[in-house]
């Protein structure tokens, strides 16, 4: 009976097409646009700004200091004599405004009065890029000033010593692991895929009903269980085809296309099976209990993707977690979508092992058991009015 049913549901999956399209080019298109997107959001190319630099008096000073920032920023554009309009059009991402007594300041063991050295920058700058500037910017400044004071005490000022050789920075872990766009958009997206089959399982079950051949099914003793059961395998199926396209188009397609490559290396793939296992139970019993609620087609089509986007909003899919207030992060705990994307990061990301991965895959395994377990009671309830 139960090979009768999946052959049933899977050629009625056969039927419509578009909708098995919608679910594998939908995701992936937008791992392609948010991944291209936002990559300089991620890792800002500091290197890449057009800047100018305005110096209001010439002096020793200032000419090294002009020197330094070149050598690392590129040569500095020539300023037109307004140059904040420049600036309000985004020609310029921002202008270093070298001030008069640049040199008296940076001698002097006082702090000066006001600001010697100047950034403006253009209104759209992100502020990732900006608070990189201001620490670019404040490393020149000691590094500079430590020579000029090293100068006045009759020290030789080179080789001048950079503030880097005393800072370094690292990822804990045995492997150091970047993160850039395509590791965040790859999971987020992949979690929302997933998720979305709530449309295509609550068409297709309202379809059925307003057919008769539920009715059918139930009147020659077919049991509740076994209908939603044999609904929820093929999507099993279609869920896994998702997450192994996902991940090829950030593995493959996405350096093609001149963004960042997910790598594969080194992860633990029982870890990685272990989520996408629970993640797809957990949108599959979402998915089944949205379709046992909605009565019409309308519904199906507005209910379940409203809930869907509002998951994705919350649970840090469409606004990673690590930017949102703290008040935003809690209320992200609760997110079914958000517990599959931590569960996808701790492994692809931070290359963790089945230990790191299943407090996240327990969430998905209880949300989806008891979704599961509450369609079978609508369904049943269902079938008998």
């Amino acid at each position: 009976m139960m090979l009768a049913l999946l052959r049933k549901e899977l050629l009625a999956l056969s039927r419509d097409p578009h909708a098995l399209a919608a679910l594998f080019i939908m995701p992936a298109i937008f791992i392609v646009v948010m991944s291209l997107a936002l990559k300089d959001v991620y890792s800002p190319p500091m290197n890449r700004f057009d800047y100018g630099i305005h110096v209001r008096e010439s002096s020793i000073a200032a000419t090294r200091f002009v020197e330094h920032w070149e050598k690392t920023h590129g040569l500095a554009r020539r300023l037109e004599a307004d140059w904040t309009r420049a600036l309000n059009r985004g020609d310029l991402a921002y202008v270093l405004v070298l001030e008069k007594d640049l040199m008296p300041a940076l001698v002097s063991q006082q702090a000066p009065q006001s600001p010697v050295v100047r950034l403006v920058t253009e209104p759209g700058l992100a502020q990732s890029a900006l608070r990189s500037l201001r620490a670019e910017l404040a490393g020149a400044v000691s590094e500079m000033r430590a020579a000029a004071l090293a100068v006045m005490r009759g020290e030789s000022a080179t080789p001048q010593v950079a503030i880097d050789a005393f800072i370094a920075s690292e990822v804990n872990g045995d492997k150091r692991v970047i993160p850039n766009a395509v590791q965040q958009n790859v999971p987020a997206w992949l979690a929302f895929g997933m998720f979305f089959v709530v449309t295509a399982i609550s068409s297709l079950f309202i379809q059925e009903q307003r057919d008769g051949t539920l009715a059918r099914l139930v009147s020659i003793g077919v049991p509740a269980r076994k209908l939603i059961l044999s609904k929820a395998v093929p999507y099993l199926l279609i869920n896994a085809i998702q997450a192994a396209l996902m991940l090829a188009v950030g593995v493959k397609l996405m350096p093609l296309l001149g963004g960042d490559a997910l790598s594969l290396a080194g992860i633990h793939w029982p870890a990685l099976m272990l989520v996408l296992a629970s993640l797809s139970v957990a949108a599959i019993g979402f998915a089944l209990l949205v379709a046992c609620v909605v009565r019409t087609h309308a519904q199906a089509n507005t209910v379940g993707p409203m809930l869907n986007i509002l998951m994705a909003a919350l649970g840090g899919v469409m606004v990673p977690t690590l930017v949102m207030p703290a008040a935003m992060q809690q209320i992200a705990a609760w997110s079914p979508m958000n517990w599959g994307l931590e569960g996808l990061l701790s492994v692809l990301v931070r290359e963790g092992a089945i230990a790191d991965a299943w407090p996240w895959a327990a969430r998905l395994l209880i949300f989806g058991g008891v979704s599961l377990l509450l369609a079978s009671v609508f369904f049943s309830r269902r079938i008998r009015a």
